[in-house]
């Protein structure tokens, strides 16, 4: 599904580079809600999110031929967006919201939680479990399959590199390493899931 919708965005971007102006509107239809969302965030006001959205579009599209391809339109328009935002703030000097400070509504004090993806103590401690599992499983592999899964996925060697160094055909190395994942799947049944 992602790869889809980039795959679309990549063809209307081909298309808007070439000057087809309907493209950069289809672009501009599919993504002004989630750009107006994010700037509207920053400023907190309706009207300059509204203008912020607009030139944002514009710098977008004064700029598209630096888009670069490798990337998701959507990840390079929301960034423009937020240096633009951040542009305004600058040469205004607007009055910002402090994340820590509670929002006055009416009567009420409206304070803002935010999720914190740090890990914790329980998460790394099960982390480290998993891992030491993990390890005690790969050593019990016979060796041939144990070279080569370590070599795959401890040392992120690519296959045509295991099969050098282990000299062996390219089909065998990826052979061995798909038998290696079975084994472990089966040694770490009962104790991972």
């Amino acid at each position: 599904m992602a790869k889809a919708k980039k795959r679309e965005d990549h063809e209307l971007v081909r298309k808007a580079k070439a000057g087809d102006g309907k493209a950069y509107d289809a672009l501009m239809q599919m993504y002004r809600d989630v750009v107006f969302s994010i700037v509207y965030r920053m400023v907190h006001n309706k009207q300059e999110a509204e203008d912020l959205t607009q030139e944002t579009f514009i710098k977008a599209y004064n700029s598209i031929n630096s888009f670069n391809e490798e990337y998701a339109f959507s990840t390079w328009l929301f960034k423009i967006a937020t240096n633009h935002c951040i542009d305004f703030f600058r040469k205004r000097k607007l009055v910002t919201y402090s994340m820590d400070q509670p929002i006055q509504y009416k009567d009420e004090e409206i304070k803002q939680e935010y999720p914190d993806y740090e890990p914790t103590i329980d998460t790394e401690m099960v982390a480290s479990e998993k891992s030491i599992i993990i390890r005690q499983a790969i050593n019990k592999l016979p060796e041939k399959y144990r070279v080569a899964i370590i070599l795959r996925h401890h040392e992120e060697k690519s296959y045509e590199e295991i099969a050098a160094i282990l000299d062996l055909p390219l089909g065998t190395v990826k052979a061995r390493i798909f038998r290696a994942r079975e084994m472990l799947k089966k040694l770490l049944k009962d104790s991972l899931y």
